[in-house]
Parts: structure tokens; C-alpha cells; sequence
């Protein structure tokens, strides 16, 4: 009953947003929005952290309620050198086109004080889980609430997020989907190599003349736990370490060119349970694509990634790069990342590239074509030699209005050097996904 409304409600939205296409320009919001907040509409497009500068006056606490749907149809297929026999331990799951269950969230935004508030963002319906649940919540101050101007002149150039919420490592959780969030990414899928993570922690970020600087502290997993950690054979550390990210650059405008470069580092000496290539409880938006036979659409929710499973310990760095000159638009990766699980002796490695093209054009850049690749070099756990996985992509997609988007991708990916007796060895897939998208 729940997906079918949530199918329903995206349908309808798209198919009256003509009626609503003149208000493309206008940035007057259903009901008074927050401060120092990024939209979830186009206006949110290539925002990264969230604005300092805000001329929105405090005139009392109040809330916005905001959402995200996406409707997918997919027509993709795979294959792999194994035949596709029945009686096959690595028979693929077989695949036919047809529509994904609808994916929402449900955001909750709180103007709690002057310079201070409140996000909540629950996941109404989702791949990897079937029933609502809470993403996570943070306070976010860009203001203190004690009277002197030490405290004011502090905060002019400072912002503190505390809170169980989405660590800022990198720039790419910035274009990634998220659940029924969609609408920032201009292609279906996120990278192959998915560095997004919600912990239980802190972040101070501050800016000056273009310039920012971000340091934060988690727990380091997940959730949150009291419990001692397991010793093994190989590891008898059983404390928990917390994790300290950071992140560097700048974002400079003059006139039409914007260009931006951003240096992120995170590192955990101990976990329980990190999750740094793992911590997208939602799914992928590929469905069963190089998935075995046999398993279920929850099971098997991050098709067309790769997780190296740095459980244990992680240490790793991207280095991205954003260039926007009128409608054209760069945005570059690379990233590097070594750790290892409770029952490993050594560290393993895995790199990533990724580089993405995209155009927006027509009036107010409602229409956008781009293009990506990306290809990951990876040690796994078990394997004598690395592994490649590549993808190329190419996207089109058209804003019908500032929040609904109707988008297209077409890929191409393949799994390059697994070993024999691995149902990934000689693996492909490729074709099309559309998604139907509503972010408000």
C-alpha cells in the first residue's frame, strides 16, 4: 500500500508539472525555509557545504517539510563466463526490464533559534529496507546563543554540525543519490566506490575569502554501541578508536567561472563495524544487475558497487576538482583508501578515478546531457591479484520545473581480472534506466 502511493504520488507530480512550469524562476518557497540550508530542488545543484551567508531575518522557530521521490524503470542486462544453467553455483539472477519499487524520504528541517537549526531525514521507503526509519539528525549553529561580540565575531566565519548525520568526506556524497533524493545527481547511480557514511559525531567548518577548512570526530560506525570489541587471532585490540576526518579548499567565483578543489582525509585505527564504503542503507539504483541467482532484492541492495570491507581499520583520501564555466561543468575524483578487517593480518589498497562532463542548457539550465567514467583498482580479501571494475555512463535529463526531474542514463560496466571460481570473473552489464524524480 505504502509504494504504491509513493508510485502514484511521483507519477501525478510529474505529469502536472507543465502546469506548474512557469514557476520555474521563482525561488518563493511553499512555506518559510530555514537558514544557511541547501535546497532540495535545482537550487541545490552543485551546493556543497551549506551556505554561510544568509540574509533570511530569525522571526520565530518554524518547520518545512520537504521530500524526495524517485520512480526508476530499468532496462538493464548482465553476464558473466559462466553458463546460465540452472544447476550453476554462479549463475547470474535472471533479469528482465520492468519498474523499481519507488524509493522516498521524508525531510524535516527545524528553525529552532537565530543561526540555529534542526535536520531529521527519514527514509519512507527505500531497497535495503522495506519500513520507514530515520537516516539520521544533526543541530547545525551558525550562530551561539550568548550575548557578547567575541561570540559573534566568532561565528561570522564559523559553523558547527553535532549530531548523527552524514560525515563530510569529500565532495562526491554531495552528487550522490540518496534514497528518493535524487534530483543532485545527474546520473542514475553513484560511483562505484560509494565513500558515504552516517556516524555519531562532530564538525567545525570555517571559511574565509573563498577559503574552508573542515576537522570532525565520530564514533566511527554506523550506529552507536557500549560494546567491547571481539579479539581474533590476528587482532587482540579490543577498544574502539574514534574516527578524525578532515577536509581543505577552496571555491572561487568570478563571474561566469567557478572552480573548486577540495582535499579530504579520514582515518580509523579501531572499529567495531566502519562502514565507510558500506554505510548507504538505502540500495543502489542498478536492481540485480551482477547479482547471483537466487538472492533477494533487500540481500543484495548495492548492486554495480564495489566494497573492500575496511571494517576494521581505514585510512583514506580524495581529491576532488569542480570547474563550472557557464552551463559546462567538470567534476573530477581520485581517491585512495587502504585498511582491513578484525581477521586480516595486512592492510589492502584500493584507487579510484572518476570524471564526469556535464552541460546544462535552455532557460534556467532546465535541460542537462553529460557523460562519466569511472574505474576502481582493488586488493579484496581472499584475492591473490587486484581487481578492476570500470564504468562508463552516458545521462540526459530535464527539469520540468525547480522540483521535478526527469532523467535517463545509459551504462556500460565490466569486472575485469576476478579469479576463477568468482561469479564476477568476466562479468558485464549494460543498458538503460529513467527515473522519474520529485525533490521539494
Amino acid at each position: 500500500m505504502k509504494t504504491n502511493f509513493i508510485s502514484r504520488a511521483a507519477l501525478l507530480a510529474l505529469l502536472a508539472a507543465p502546469v506548474f512550469a512557469g514557476a520555474q524562476n521563482s525561488d518563493k518557497e511553499f512555506y518559510g525555509r530555514p537558514t544557511n540550508w541547501r535546497p532540495y530542488d535545482q537550487r541545490g545543484i552543485n551546493v556543497f557545504e551549506t551556505p554561510k551567508a544568509d540574509s533570511l531575518a530569525f522571526e520565530g522557530p518554524r518547520v518545512r517539510l520537504g521530500a524526495g521521490f524517485t520512480q526508476s524503470f530499468q532496462n538493464l542486462t548482465h553476464k558473466n563466463d559462466y553458463t546460465q544453467a540452472p544447476t550453476d553455483a554462479n549463475r547470474l539472477h535472471p533479469l528482465t526490464a520492468g519498474f523499481n519499487t519507488a524509493s522516498a524520504n521524508l525531510n524535516l528541517d527545524i528553525q529552532l533559534a537565530d543561526g540555529i537549526r534542526l535536520n531529521v531525514v527519514t527514509y519512507l521507503s527505500s531497497r535495503h529496507h522495506n519500513e520507514a526509519w530515520v537516516k539520521g539528525g544533526y543541530i547545525q549553529f551558525d550562530k551561539l546563543p550568548f550575548k557578547g561580540q567575541l561570540w559573534n565575531k566568532l561565528m561570522e566565519n564559523t559553523t558547527i554540525k553535532i549530531g548523527h548525520g552524514e560525515i563530510n568526506y569529500g565532495d562526491a556524497h554531495f552528487r550522490r543519490s540518496d534514497g528518493g533524493q535524487t534530483l543532485y545527481n545527474p546520473f542514475v547511480e553513484n560511483l562505484i566506490l560509494d565513500g558515504y557514511a552516517t556516524e555519531i559525531g562532530g564538525e567545525i567548518y570555517h571559511t574565509r575569502m573563498g577559503f574552508f577548512g573542515m576537522i570532525g570526530v565520530s564514533n566511527g560506525m554506523i550506529k552507536g554501541n557500549v560494546d567491547s570489541l571481539v579479539k581474533t587471532t590476528q587482532d587482540e585490540n579490543i577498544h574502539k578508536s574514534p574516527a578524525i576526518y578532515a577536509k581543505g579548499g577552496f571555491d572561487q567565483k568570478l563571474g561566469n567561472l567557478r572552480v573548486r578543489g577540495a582535499l579530504s582525509y579520514y582515518h580509523n585505527g579501531s572499529s567495531g563495524t566502519n562502514t565507510l564504503y558500506g554505510g548507504d542503507r538505502t540500495g543502489s539504483n542498478y536492481l540485480m544487475v551482477m547479482e547471483k541467482a537466487g538472492g533477494s532484492y533487500t540481500a543484495n541492495a548495492f548492486s554495480g558497487r564495489l566494497d573492500p570491507k575496511f571494517s576494521k581499520t581505514v585510512d583514506a583520501v580524495m581529491l576532488n576538482a569542480f570547474i563550472k564555466y557557464k552551463g559546462a561543468e567538470f567534476f573530477a575524483t581520485w581517491e585512495q583508501a587502504e585498511g582491513r578487517t578484525k581477521t586480516e593480518d595486512s592492510r589492502r589498497k584500493v584507487n579510484q578515478i572518476a570524471g564526469e562532463f556535464i552541460y546544462r542548457f535552455c532557460t534556467a539550465e532546465r535541460l542537462f546531457v553529460g557523460a562519466r567514467y569511472n574505474k576502481v583498482d582493488a586488493e579484496l580479501a581472499g584475492f591473490a591479484e587486484k581487481v578492476t571494475v570500470d564504468r562508463t555512463a552516458l545521462a540526459a535529463g530535464w527539469f520540468l520545473t525547480k522540483n521535478v526531474l526527469l532523467k535517463g542514463e545509459y551504462v556500460w560496466q565490466n569486472y575485469k581480472d576476478f579469479p576463477t571460481g568468482d561469479y564476477r570473473k568476466g562479468g558485464q552489464f549494460s543498458g538503460y534506466v529513467i527515473q522519474a524524480v520529485v525533490g521539494f
